[in-house]
């Protein structure tokens, strides 16, 4: 049988079935790829092979150049606009105006051109996974070659600490144990042997006879033989859901681009009647085009994209402070709108640390306490604590738990922001670190014991026996056998019980009771251990396991679990006030991740768990229709997180996806955000991601959802203020123009009024402090137009009422001076200006202007005083007055352009008191 290349479609899943490895044994998977596994492939068989299959790496896409990347960023709609409002300022003369508009859209360009770079390094990361090189059987000889050389068929070897340098079909495994949770998201090693699977279709977590690459040997040696390499592999499979996934366009970026073309459309539609209406009314044409063509630049929110930015960018400052890194500016505010985070397990929600939290022995169950690996922490007896010294049966579980492990606690310095703590760490086995801090709070330790019994051999941990078990001896001579393993197994070679200090027989009745005690803690989701020992006379020999494993005397139980965070639980609340439902997505065994989930407040009582087998057997359309329902999966792999991401934004969700490990790379682009973790996340994850946790703390995504929603209200709030502004500046000019007045503005003072009084307080209001109720209240719409919630009803009114007494401002003043157009036009522009520095603290709120202390901001108040010192400098200052077309005004002047200037604030506010209360709020509740 020649052996065939598998390849993969683009959701993922092999085009075709020719081989299920891991229901196979291993001598037909050896036939299938023609080797001797004794003898491995010759030199020209692997040569023919590597031109079939290529080479063993990750493969990466076509690339844009740089300098195509850039030119990208000059394709939007909106900034192909600016540049021609840019032209036609050059053309007017107005350099300065010109000027400006290219720094904005040169500052985006930049902007967006950094992130395009830094967003694409996905496949990088994931290529420093691959092992280099992979110690490889060739024509009888055992031989380290680079592993990018590795051909379907090759047979490698497996030691400690080897990365894995292919997806192998494990042919040998001695004592193996391979960590895999970068790949299933699992936090335990994995224990593997040879034998086939009774069914082919299990989760990845399931395959005990298959090793894949980028995954790492903890423990034991093995042999496999190479069944997919490069792109074919598991790891490839990610690769290709990352470079296939689309990334999400942001709420943000959908609703600025439609405001946009609006805006546009609007703007020259108005621009185009007021100047066809002033020439109909006998204005000088060539004057009414300038005007017009001013008006057009100031009615195009050409600053809304920089003010936009500068919000964002303050806003991810802000999210520095709270230990959330920010790699894409619009991210911050996509996490506002979000109404689902699905989170994984391992390392999110979990600290991805084992640790002892309870002990059964002599027919009591005792509570362990403490966080971390540092060895502080009580034992309890319900809720009285106890002294493990005094206590015979747990003293001598916790001997055993010292003495049977090959695990060390190591005690560090800190470094960087943690450099004056202690840090505490485990080198070796995560289950074994457990026991030994366990231990540690007691104040047993390895070392102390070592120096009273040394050791004279170890029986170590396999799949046959399950159960480790270590030989020691003291300075008298006398030895004992240690032992640990799994309780279902060890409690078959126990023939006495540890109980009250002394030795007994061990009934049928004791083994009820222990076994019942194991299935109680098992449903607590933790992983359980038994101990036990037994005294060997110097006459044993040795090298007889399965004699010396015999006659034990069981002394208790240990359960322990990767338990959840403190602070997660809380912040899932906040997120359940919010609006927002986190959904748990793991790798882990259903029953744990059920147990952690109900612990945290995820899983509801009317919720759903589903888990991988689920997922492979029900089509897209049975599952969109449960998938609102779910709060669990379980056993999930990478291409069912990515199912999950899809099946919930087809539900109209704004989706961010949190997760550290390699497997979640595709889920975490596919989201609308994707969070990935800053300590214990792969360099996949973050180069992946829109945010990275510095803390690894879930808590922190809060603060993220927080920063998110207040930058959105900002910037809703100055493109209210922007807009209204635009809108009461076309308006004096339109109604002027339609009653045949003189224009009440000139060019130069409506361009002035564009850069000037709108740009300094829009920018002020970017960093408007947030509300008191912004996580009280649920996600907005993503869908929702950035004009929803009032904002548009805002603009109408403000906008309406700014221009009628800006124009009723200028009539009267004309009225009474009709020789001096100028000063009218004087009065006009002050009046125009000043409403709008007035209105823009109306802006503050979706209420009226009184709902809000104006001193809560005081950027925003400089702002405005800076805006009002610049009106009378062009005003007063006479070098000034010929280039901006305004004379000096008195204290009568001054008196109309106050109360116009405050008229349409407090009309506004009258007309909002007397609508119902949240009118606008109450329709989208409705609907």
């Amino acid at each position: 049988m020649d052996w065939k290349i598998d390849r993969w479609d683009k959701g993922g899943r092999k085009l075709a079935e020719q081989a299920r490895w891991i229901d196979w044994d291993p001598e037909r998977v050896a036939a299938y790829f023609g080797v001797n596994p004794s003898v491995g492939l010759n030199g020209d068989e692997a040569k023919e092979r590597l031109k079939r299959a290529g080479y063993n790496r990750l493969a990466e896409g076509e690339k844009s150049s740089l300098f195509g990347l850039f030119i990208d960023q000059f394709k939007d709609f909106m900034v192909l606009v600016l540049l021609v409002a840019t032209l036609i300022s050059g053309l007017l003369g107005e350099y300065t105006d010109a000027i400006a508009i290219i720094a904005i859209v040169l500052l985006n360009a930049f902007l967006g051109f950094i992130q395009e770079v830094r967003a694409e390094k996905s496949l990088s990361a994931l290529k420093k996974l691959s092992a280099p090189t992979a110690k490889v059987l060739r024509q009888g000889k055992w031989t380290r070659i680079d592993a990018s050389l590795l051909v379907p068929g090759d047979v490698v070897a497996l030691e400690s600490g080897d990365r894995i340098p292919a997806d192998l079909r494990l042919i040998k495994a001695e004592s193996l144990y391979i960590e895999e949770s970068a790949l299933t998201g699992e936090s335990v090693p994995v224990e593997k042997n040879s034998a086939p699977l009774p069914h082919a279709d299990v989760s990845l977590g399931d395959r005990k006879n298959m090793g894949y690459m980028g995954t790492m040997v903890v423990r034991g040696n093995g042999t496999g033989i190479v069944v997919h390499t490069g792109m074919e592999t598991e790891m490839g499979r990610i690769a290709h859901l990352i470079e296939t996934t689309e990334t999400m366009d942001t709420p943000l970026k959908r609703r600025l681009e439609q405001l946009g073309k609006i805006l546009i459309i609007v703007a020259l539609l108005l621009t185009a009647l007021v100047v066809v209406t002033g020439i109909l009314h006998g204005q000088d044409a060539y004057r009414m085009f300038l005007a017009g063509v001013s008006l057009a630049v100031a009615a195009i929110p050409e600053g809304l994209p920089a003010i936009v930015t500068i919000a964002l960018a303050l806003g991810v400052q802000r999210m520095i402070k709270r230990r959330a890194i920010v790699r894409k500016l619009p991210s911050v505010e996509t996490l506002g709108c979000a109404t689902v985070i699905c989170s994984d397990k391992t390392g999110t929600l979990t600290q991805n640390k084992m640790f002892v939290t309870h002990i059964w022995t002599d027919q009591k169950l005792i509570q362990v306490t403490g966080s971390g690996y540092e060895p502080v922490g009580k034992f309890k007896l319900g809720k009285q604590e106890i002294d493990a010294a005094k206590e015979p049966a747990l003293k001598q579980l916790l001997e055993i738990s010292a003495l049977c492990n090959n695990a060390s606690l190591i005690k560090e310095k800190g470094a960087g922001v943690i450099k004056k703590r202690t840090v505490w760490k485990i080198d070796g086995d995560p289950t074994d670190g457990a026991l030994i801090v366990t231990a540690g709070k007691a104040g047993i330790t390895g070392e102390t014991l070592k120096k009273e019994w040394v050791r004279v051999k170890e029986y170590p941990f396999d799949s046959e026996r399950k159960m480790m078990s270590v030989l020691v001896r003291n300075k008298n001579g006398k030895q004992r056998l240690y032992a640990k393993g799994a309780p279902e197994i060890l409690i078959g070679r126990c023939t006495h019980i540890y109980s009250k200090g002394k030795v007994v027989p061990l009934t049928r009745e004791h083994k009820q009771t222990i076994l019942k005690m194991n299935e109680q803690l098992a449903a607590m989701a933790l992983r359980n251990l038994a101990f036990a020992y037994r005294e060997v006379p110097q006459t044993t020999n040795l090298n007889k396991d399965w004699q010396i494993e015999q006659n034990l005397v069981f002394v208790g139980l240990a359960g322990m679990i990767d338990p959840p965070r403190g602070e997660v639980k809380e912040a899932i609340e906040v997120c359940r006030r919010a609006g927002i439902k986190t959904v748990m997505i793991t790798g882990d065994h259903q029953t744990t991740a059920v147990a952690i989930a109900s612990e945290l407040g995820i899983k509801r009582p009317e919720g759903l768990t589903l888990s991988g087998q689920d997922l492979y057997n029900m089509s897209d359309e049975e599952f969109l229709r449960v998938a609102n329902e779910v709060d669990v999966y379980a056993r999930v792999s990478p291409e069912h997180k990515l199912r999950i991401v899809k099946a919930l934004q087809k539900h109209g969700h704004v989706v961010a996806m949190t997760g550290d490990g390699v497997n979640d790379a595709p889920a975490i682009k596919a989201a609308d955000i994707g969070i990935a973790m800053g300590v214990t996340g792969t360099d996949v994850s973050k180069e992946a991601s829109s945010l990275i946790l510095a803390d690894d703390n879930f808590a922190t995504i809060v603060s993220a959802v927080e920063e998110g929603r207040n930058i959105y209200d900002n910037i809703r709030k100055f493109i209210s203020y922007l807009l209204a502004s635009n809108v009461g500046e076309i308006l004096i000019m339109f109604l002027a123009m339609l009653f045949g007045f003189p224009l009440p503005l000139v060019p130069i003072q409506i361009l002035w009024v564009n850069l000037v009084t709108d740009g300094l307080p829009a920018m002020a209001l970017g960093v408007d402090p947030a509300e008191d109720n912004t996580m009280e209240r649920a996600p907005r719409n993503s869908r929702e137009s950035v004009f929803a919630r009032g904002v548009g009803w805002k603009i109408v009114t403000r906008g309406l009422l700014i221009g009628f007494c800006s124009l009723a401002a200028f009539w009267v003043t004309y009225a009474e001076f009709p020789d001096d157009l100028v000063k009218a036009q004087t009065v006009a522009f002050a009046t125009l200006v000043l409403s709008q520095l007035i209105y823009v603290f109306d802006c503050r709120s979706q209420g009226t202007i009184f709902q809000r202390n104006p001193f809560d901001n005081p950027a925003l108040v400089l702002a405005v005083l800076s805006s009002v010192a610049l009106l009378l400098a062009v005003i007063y200052y006479r070098p000034l007055g010929p280039v901006f077309h305004t004379v000096p005004l008195g204290l009568r002047e001054w008196i109309l352009v106050t109360v116009t200037s405050t008229l349409p604030v407090i009309v506004a506010g009258l007309f909002d008191v007397m609508r119902p209360r949240n009118w606008h709020l109450k329709r989208i509740a409705n609907s």
